[in-house]
């Protein structure tokens, strides 16, 4: 199952992002069976636009800091792409409403790595994620989603750079304001 661009989901995905820092522009996502049984896999490629570095001067080269600004561009989309489309059975008991009021303070990178093996520019390139397993649990202040993702960068055919990053959402009813 494909699903191609969707502007007005990325937009208001984005809309938590100051505009200068708004860099993941093009999607497509790819559902190759459901991450929570073996072998299934949702996949979310994208075309990427840094015009200028957010908080430093130039450095000549992509690094950690956008590498993991894009994560978290690529990870809310296709989160909130997933839960629209009905194809992640962690997210069954979500609405749409949930993922906005969760987008922010439920969500949560337990674990990140990321290799740089080729320089990148980092000013147009592409960047793939995938989310490989997906899991409801116990955890110690009440359920939880884990999500475990692949994902990579590069300007030419071939990769530059790629990390392995977990989540953990919370999976319980957002606290009143």
């Amino acid at each position: 199952m494909e699903f191609g661009h969707d502007k007005v989901l990325l937009d208001s995905v984005l809309a938590v992002y100051k505009p200068h820092c708004r860099y993941l522009r093009e999607t497509s996502v790819t559902v190759k069976g459901d991450p929570q049984d073996k072998g299934g896999l949702i996949r979310l490629r994208g075309d990427f636009r840094i015009p200028e570095s957010c908080y430093i001067k130039d450095t000549g080269h992509f690094n950690a800091v956008e590498f993991n600004i894009c994560f978290n561009q690529m990870i809310y989309f296709i989160m909130a792409k997933s839960l629209k489309e009905r194809v992640l059975r962690a997210f069954d008991s979500w609405t749409m409403e949930d993922f906005w009021a969760r987008q922010l303070p439920d969500m949560f990178i337990v674990d990140f790595s990321s290799s740089f093996r080729d320089a990148m520019r980092g000013r147009r390139f592409w960047g793939e994620l995938d989310i490989v397993r997906a899991v409801n649990r116990e955890g110690g202040n009440g359920q939880l989603i884990i999500i475990d993702t692949l994902c990579r960068y590069g300007e030419t055919e071939t990769a530059a750079c790629h990390g392995k990053v977990r989540l953990a959402l919370k999976n319980t009813a957002p606290e009143a304001a």
